[in-house]
């Protein structure tokens, strides 16, 4: 009788490049063969009670092999499918236990041997084609010589594979629970909180297991294998194998890259002739995230989009083998936005409107009466804001505003207008907007190009301050206040002075210096100066314009501080 290692081992000769030990359950031998994970590496062989992981191009399919060596042996083999559906069968072959010799009780030549076994198919056992974690389970199976087929038809992957003739007492994969599913139990606009029942691997055989929790966009996921391939940077590999680690020079030649590029990094992947290895397709990365949370059964995903549908999975995973189980995932849509208010216009009338930073806000227009023109006047109060208008849904005007502006659209019978304000990424915005069909006296006041205040350093003294600022041909009132500030005073604080929509009306009377009426024709000289007297010596003193304009709503210029000197 040949012995059934021998007969295997010279089976399994032309698929190595090197010699191989077979794995077998004397528990020393094993344990040292599952730590040296070169052993099986994309190996033939699958060794008893470890978990394997390799690879397998399209259309090409790949075989393994392993021994049952007595009858009546329990048998468990499962499969999973990383990132594309696989096609596999389990059958058996038996391996001739006593040679003919032609009557002379010689064994057979192992070469005769070694072909009787390859012609022969064998029995199928088991055979699933899907990307489900998928078992098959004996509770005593023949010996002989077992054969796993797999096939990808889809694309490039790659799987995991594990075995073992001991599955009572092996359990590497954790349990789930009698109820394995996962449930919704708070919902938000951007937060959605999961529960589900703990594994009986931590509760009842104490074992360590942590869960992971994975949130996507586009489908639910099978194993955590399936994840990882998401999360991989290549399309047909989760990690390009490492020459002189994970495979010898014999196994990328038999992949298909070339031998000399072994001292090289990674990148002769996609410089390699296509002669001489096969195209590796990249793909952008996918909106996935794995959040690996210890023993909690409880978990709140936060930073979510309102109104937009997620998928949930959560794996147990074994801290001492690295295997892992799917609970039965599920999906929820965050809840809507609450829906802003939308502000109504009046003909001729100012509002006034708040925006949050980043924020917007939404207003309507109706003309009662027909029109042929439509104006919009806006004054931005702090910093810049962004105005779209739409007559009917069609987009007219959209523009970012600082300051005062005026917009003049082209009306239409019975037309709507709907207004949007988008406030600015920095601050929050506060503005003025008035709409009207009959814009014969702008309740604004009209504004220079420049709004800044200058003083003039050669004309200051202990007692007194000299400035200008510019004006338009439009006659307007100006009032100049000052107020006394601290040496210190900082960008900051000057910031908070400047919102340009608080009118005079919210001064102090002791600090209006005076108001004037002014206007030019030629904007060359539409320029007024004024000096402000009674300041005390080596004081910082903030100084403010307003022009008012004929309905009452006035603009702030671009505050100023001067200092007089200390010594005179």
């Amino acid at each position: 009788m040949v012995p059934l290692h021998w007969c295997l081992l010279w089976f399994l000769l032309p698929l190595s490049s090197r010699t191989q030990k077979l794995p077998t359950r004397d528990e020393e031998l094993f344990q040292m063969q599952i730590r040296d994970k070169a052993f099986f590496h994309d190996s033939s062989v699958i060794p008893d009670g470890a978990e394997i992981s390799s690879y397998l191009f399209r259309d090409t399919p790949k075989r393994y092999f392993f021994v049952v060596e007595e009858d009546n042996t329990p048998l468990s083999v499962t499969v999973t499918p990383c990132d594309a559906p696989l096609e596999w069968k389990l059958s058996l072959q038996e391996l001739p236990e006593e040679a003919s010799g032609e009557g002379s009780g010689d064994p057979e030549p192992l070469e005769e041997q070694r072909q009787q076994i390859i012609n022969e198919e064998g029995t199928e056992l088991f055979s699933y084609k899907g990307n489900d974690v998928e078992y098959f389970i004996s509770s005593s199976s023949p010996s002989g010589l077992y054969q796993l087929e797999l096939l990808s038809t889809e694309k490039d992957t790659h799987f995991k594979v594990y075995a073992t003739t001991t599955p009572e007492s092996d359990q590497p994969y954790p349990e789930l629970p009698y109820d394995p599913r996962v449930d919704v139990t708070s919902l938000g606009r951007t937060t959605i909180t999961l529960a589900w029942k703990p594994s009986p691997t931590a509760s009842l055989l104490k074992q360590p297991i942590q869960y992971c929790v994975v949130i996507n966009k586009e489908h639910n996921f099978k194993s955590l294998c399936a994840v990882e391939a998401k999360l991989s940077a290549d399309d047909a590999f989760m990690m390009a194998p490492k020459p002189g680690l994970d495979f010898s020079p014999f196994d990328f030649a038999h992949f298909g890259f070339p031998s000399d590029n072994l001292g090289k990094e990674r990148s002769f992947l996609t410089k390699a002739s296509p002669k001489l290895g096969r195209h590796v397709y990249s793909r952008p990365k996918v909106d996935i995230q794995k959040i690996c949370i210890g023993n909690k059964n409880i978990f709140t995903i936060s930073d979510l989009k309102p109104d937009t549908q997620y998928y949930f999975d959560v794996f147990v995973a074994n801290s001492n083998s690295n295997m892992s189980t799917a609970y039965v995932g599920t999906f929820a849509r965050t809840k809507e936005e609450a829906k802003q208010k939308t502000v109504e216009l009046k003909d001729g009338k100012v509002t006034d409107v708040f925006v949050k930073r980043k924020g917007a806000k939404f207003l309507r227009f109706a003309p009662v009466s027909s029109h042929q023109k439509v104006t919009f006047f806006i004054h931005s109060c702090l910093d810049a804001i962004q105005i779209q208008v739409r007559r009917d849904g069609k987009l007219l005007l959209s523009q970012n505003v600082e300051g005062i502006r005026q917009f003049q659209l082209r009306g239409k019978p019975k037309a709507k207008y709907l207004i949007r304000l988008k406030g600015h990424k920095k601050g929050a915005s506060m503005l003025k907007i008035l709409a009207t069909t009959r814009p014969s006296k702008q309740p604004f006041p009209s504004l220079p190009e420049d709004t800044r205040i200058k003083a003039f350093d050669k004309l200051r003294t202990c007692s007194s301050a000299t400035v200008a600022w510019l004006g338009t041909q439009e006659r307007n009132k100006f009032c100049i206040y000052k107020k006394e500030v601290d040496d210190n005073y900082n960008e900051d604080q000057k910031k908070r002075e400047q919102n340009q929509c608080l009118g005079p009306d919210t001064r102090k009377k002791s600090e209006k210096v005076l108001c004037k009426y002014f206007h030019s024709q030629n904007l060359q000289k539409a320029v007024t100066t004024e000096t402000i007297k009674g300041l005390l010596p080596g004081k910082s003193y903030l100084l403010d314009v307003y022009v008012i304009g004929h309905g009452g709503h006035s603009v702030k210029y671009q505050s100023k501080v001067v200092k007089t000197r200390k010594f005179c």
